[in-house]
């Protein structure tokens, strides 16, 4: 069964992606069919000339069968070079393909497993297991199937000389054959754990390079060391035990071909003596008997890479599969305009016995302001991700416009939404780039415009190519408020109906941060806004508060009547603020 589920797993990705490179893979495939050729013609030939020399033949045909011989050699070194182009040809195109769906596929997925599978992990799986997979697309069904041919080609060729010495040798090709298939079965699931390893390391690299500040700060380098090394102890184990079952392949048809070849010779030594074949007939079983050490070897190799590349492709296969929680709507439309918010009886939590939000029930009517406030951990941003259908509640409803979300596709409602948080992810690429996320049908004109309309025309003549000018990764030489500044031009470029403001200006500089505010009343204006903020300038834009404790709605009103009424937990809430500033 198990076997059966293996041959369909390598069906599938072949029928996929080798489909579209037919012409490529018949043109491999007229390439090997020629190399197999001269293979089995190079020692006839050689035979024929030793037959021919040692009996005292005519010069004439020597030197023709000489030149044939040296014809037929650099044939065959100008048939590896072509195969090797095409097969790394078909390798890359169909790998490349395959790593696109697997980004594609961890782009549809919802935000409960990127949290479940670090960014380490994921690498691992669409660049180290795709690799993994590259020989196989390029080479393994012409190889397996043109070194078949090349086996049955050879022993048809025994057969020929000596029925005996070609059933003695094909005995040995298939013991060779089922031993090799054999060890293959078991091994794999040891390839399975390396692979598991590997992406455990990488996980854990990714992890902690993220975090690096935070673990040089705190002195925990010597934690991270000791478990690094013993994810290597790990993934060295697991490897150790892989690579001897792929030793185990090599030493199990080295062995039984190096009986083989002893029995050609004493078989062979016997037909001589008894003048049933000539020298030139032993030249051809010794060359024929070693020929059939490279086929066999050949598919030994496939065989062996099969095992990695069946781990892999179970992983592949494994993650192509992963159905995200979070699904696309029927196509239901949202109204034009300032987008109306509606939770009703809302209740969410990260794991099923955990809520983090409970019973929320909340409206905003369209083009008002929502100040979210409450302690941490009292579930404000996530409230706002359920907008952005990055989950979806456990129980309740979230409506924009009086549709339901789960109505809505994707793409239509998050391009309706614009999300701007503290922490400001750039590109290393062009300022123009990280402004319209590689979006090129966007004019220079629009967003220069956008850029003066936040106060940033002078920053942007500084800088030293305009709009080409490359940005690091994360914004290094960034100030924090110019990054922030740069998030709302990209939301203002897009121009959505509801903005979703995270703690947008908690990590502000003081010099920048009149500018940032300044970009965030131009970013609500004519829009539905959602506020999460501790500081009270960036809470005056609120027209209505919500106060959540402990994922429930606490108090929930205008926000000049709440400031106003001493008893209310939001004017408590400014008080506290109030004397922390000035203290």
């Amino acid at each position: 069964m198990r076997s059966f589920q293996s041959l369909n797993r390598y069906r599938r990705l072949l029928t996929r992606y080798l489909r579209p490179q037919w012409p490529w893979m018949m043109l491999l495939a007229v390439i090997l069919c020629g190399t197999i050729s001269v293979q089995v013609a190079t020692p006839l030939v050689a035979s024929h000339f030793i037959d021919q020399a040692t009996s005292g033949g005519d010069l004439n045909n020597l030197i023709v069968l000489a030149l044939l011989t040296m014809g037929l050699a650099l044939a065959g070194q100008g048939l590896a070079v072509a195969e090797t182009y095409v097969a790394e040809n078909v390798s890359w195109t169909a790998t490349n393909a395959l790593r696109a769906d697997l980004i594609e596929h961890l782009l549809r997925l919802d935000a409960t497993f990127h949290t479940a599978h670090t960014p380490g992990e994921l690498i691992e799986r669409v660049d180290g297991d795709v690799a993994t997979l590259a020989r196989f697309f390029s080479r393994f069904v012409v190889y397996v199937l043109g070194n078949a041919a090349l086996l049955v080609g050879i022993l048809g060729l025994l057969y020929h000389v000596d029925w005996r010495v070609g059933l003695g040798m094909s005995a040995f090709v298939v013991l060779a054959l089922v031993a090799m298939l054999r060890i293959r079965a078991v091994a794999t699931p040891s390839w399975t754990a390396e692979r598991q390893a590997s992406a455990d390391f990488y996980g854990f690299l990714g992890e902690y390079l993220a975090g690096l500040q935070d673990i040089r700060s705190s002195g925990a380098g010597a934690f991270v060391l000791r478990r690094c090394a013993e994810l290597m102890r790990s993934w060295l184990a697991m490897t150790r035990k892989a690579q001897m079952w792929g030793y185990s392949l090599g030493a199990t048809s080295l062995g039984l071909f190096a009986f083989g070849t002893a029995a050609a010779f004493a078989l062979s030594a016997m037909l001589f003596r008894s003048g049933t074949l000539t020298i030139g007939m032993v030249y051809l079983i010794f060359q024929c008997t070693e020929m059939l050490r490279q086929p066999t070897e050949q598919i030994r190799n496939e065989v062996q890479d099969l095992q990695q590349a069946d781990a892999s492709m179970a992983r592949v296969e494994a993650l192509l599969s992963t159905v995200p929680r979070v699904v696309a709507g029927t196509g239901a439309a949202l109204p034009p305009g300032p987008l109306a918010v509606e939770m009703d009886d809302v209740s969410f939590g990260y794991a099923e016995d955990a809520l983090v939000l409970r019973d929320v029930s909340v409206s905003l009517a369209p083009g008002r302001v929502l100040g979210v406030v409450g302690h941490t951990g009292s579930g404000k941003t996530t409230l706002t991700r359920l907008l952005l259908r990055f989950y979806d509640p456990s129980a309740g409803v979230v409506r924009l416009g009086g549709v339901d979300l789960r109505e809505v596709h994707l793409a239509a409602l998050r391009a309706r939404i614009g999300l701007v948080t503290q922490e400001v992810h750039l590109f290393h690429a062009s300022v123009r780039d990280n402004l319209t996320i590689f979006d090129d049908n966007v004019p220079d004109e629009q967003i220069s415009a956008v850029l003066d309309t936040l106060g940033l025309t002078s920053w942007l003549r500084e800088l030293p190519a305009g709009l080409d000018t490359q940005l690091l990764s994360g914004g290094a030489g960034l100030s924090d408020g110019q990054a922030q500044v740069l998030a709302c031009a990209r939301i203002l470029l897009r121009d959505p109906d509801l903005v979703i403001l995270d703690e947008a200006s908690s990590r502000l500089d003081p010099a920048t941060d009149r500018l940032v505010h300044t970009a965030l009343g131009r970013l609500l204006e004519g829009r539905t806004g959602i506020i999460i903020a501790h500081r009270l300038d960036t809470i005056a834009y609120a027209d209505d508060i919500l106060v959540l404790e402990d994922g429930q709605v606490r108090e929930h009103g205008p926000r000049l009547a709440l400031a106003a009424d001493p008893t209310s937990r939001f004017a408590g809430l400014l008080r506290i603020a109030t004397e922390e500033v000035t203290i």
